[in-house]
């Protein structure tokens, strides 16, 4: 939206929520390159961002311990090798720490096997 904004192009974007498989893993053509056994680890991704979805749901707001508890989940999967898992402002993707005040997303990027799988969810 800003680039588009900055950029003055005449379009609207609209953000939604990304588009998933029955089992939580994110719709990617990237998954047909996941063995079966790869494919399983990859459902860290999803599960650690719901944890962390669940958890500001409750009410938490503290940057670092919805980082955590997200990192905790990617940890318990051997398979899964972590690039980057990040909480950004979801308006500007500055990066959000401390206490939050509004909406941000947490994103993830890890490598199952050879495959770089890529998940957000919004926190708002």
């Amino acid at each position: 939206k800003r680039m588009a904004h900055d950029l003055h192009v005449p379009v609207e974007v609209v953000g939604l929520p990304l588009v998933r498989e029955a089992d939580g893993l994110a719709m990617s053509s990237r998954n047909a390159y996941l063995a079966a056994g790869e494919r399983t680890e990859a459902l860290a991704l999803s599960r650690a961002l719901f944890v962390a979805r669940d958890r500001h749901r409750e009410g938490e707001r503290d940057a670092e311990r919805l980082l955590a508890a997200a990192q905790a989940v990617l940890h318990q999967a051997p398979g899964v090798r972590i690039d980057y898992l990040e909480l950004r402002d979801a308006h500007t993707l500055a990066p959000a720490r401390g206490p939050l005040a509004g909406p941000v997303v947490l994103a993830v990027a890890a490598f199952v096997g050879k495959t770089r799988l890529i998940d957000n969810v919004l926190l708002s």
